[in-house]
């Protein structure tokens, strides 16, 4: 069982190594930087651990003995998932992983945006009084906090805007229309849900359903002394409306941990507004939220490498029928 990882930039493999060490399984570390050298470097995988790289078709079809993706994170949006069905090549990814994690960075951002905490830092240390600068600001208990994606994160980060006195409303594809609640909190529409909230958390993957799901219509409803965070993929709201919106203060900030253009670049417009806390998507980062990632990812692949179903496939119908690349594996 041979194992890659394509790339990824963590500043040790000591989990994977010891999952694929118990396993049997040879474990190879790559940099690979495009396409033709990810297939160069994984000609003999029978599953890769990707972090950033695309996993397209033509890369599928260039590795006839690629049995299963494994991707470090919830979103799959890198890998395309059709076209590994098609092949009989398995897709895992950590959906759960991270979930206190990444709440609390949404519930940090919301409260450093919230109480004008980096600008006032910035005065502090230039020897400046920046309360005008940051006015109006407002205590948490009874300010609407919106939650768009009610899933595992979305529910959590609800949890946690609760116990600091907002009043949580969330909205959700999955809840049944003209349910009042889901998962525990109040259920709206996504138009109510802009309209009303002083805080808007962003909870959702990126698909085509969601790519763009906030551009400037969802932009404009929203209240003037809202408050946008997006915790989830950069793609989910559009980035120059978002921008215009925050220049001309029709929206009174945002807490942005996730970008279109990542490493985000240093003379993007978003970095020279004031209203704008900006992380380098890093919610996802604890001490324990990063081993459980590592591990878990790891121990999907070396489950149908094994021929064993893994705790989590965004596929599962490809290990009922294998599929070319499948049946041409090695055991």
């Amino acid at each position: 069982m041979r194992i890659t990882i394509t790339e990824c930039d963590h500043d040790n493999f000591a989990a994977e190594n010891a999952v694929a060490g118990a396993a049997g399984a040879e474990l190879v570390l790559t940099q690979s930087r495009g396409a033709d050298e990810l297939i160069a470097n994984c000609a003999d995988a029978d599953g890769i651990l990707v972090q950033y790289a695309s996993i397209t078709a033509e890369v599928m079809d260039a590795l006839p003995g690629l049995r299963v993706v494994g991707r470090y994170g919830v979103g799959v949006d890198s890998v395309d998932v059709a076209a590994a069905t098609e092949r009989g090549i398995a897709v895992c990814n950590v959906p759960d992983y991270g979930t206190e994690s990444v709440s609390d960075h949404a519930i940090g951002l919301t409260l450093a945006v919230a109480r004008g905490i980096p600008l006032l830092d910035r005065g502090v240390r230039a020897g400046r009084f920046d309360l005008p600068k940051v006015r109006p600001l407002y205590q948490s208990a009874d300010r609407v906090f919106g939650i768009i994606g009610m899933g595992l994160i979305g529910t959590a980060t609800a949890r946690k805007a609760a116990g600091l006195g907002y009043r949580v409303i969330g909205h959700d594809i999955r809840a049944e229309p003209g349910a009042d609640t889901f998962r525990g909190f109040p259920s709206v529409g996504l138009e109510e849900l802009l309209e009303r909230s002083q805080v808007i958390s962003m909870h959702t993957p990126l698909n085509e359903e969601t790519r763009d799901l906030i551009g400037a219509a969802e932009l404009a409803r929203m209240r003037p002394d809202a408050i946008l965070v997006n915790t989830s993929r950069g793609g989910v709201v559009n980035t120059p409306a978002l921008v215009e919106a925050l220049r001309a203060g029709r929206i009174a900030g945002a807490g942005i941990d996730v970008h279109e253009q990542e490493p985000l670049p240093v003379d993007h417009p978003l970095v020279a507004l004031d209203n704008v806390v900006l992380t380098p998507h890093l919610a996802w980062y604890t001490e324990e939220s990063y081993d459980e990632l590592k591990r878990r990812t790891i121990e999907n692949v070396v489950e149908v490498c094994a021929g064993r179903p893994p705790r989590n496939i965004v596929n599962p119908e490809v290990l009922g029928a294998p599929g070319r690349n499948a049946a041409t594996a090695r055991g």
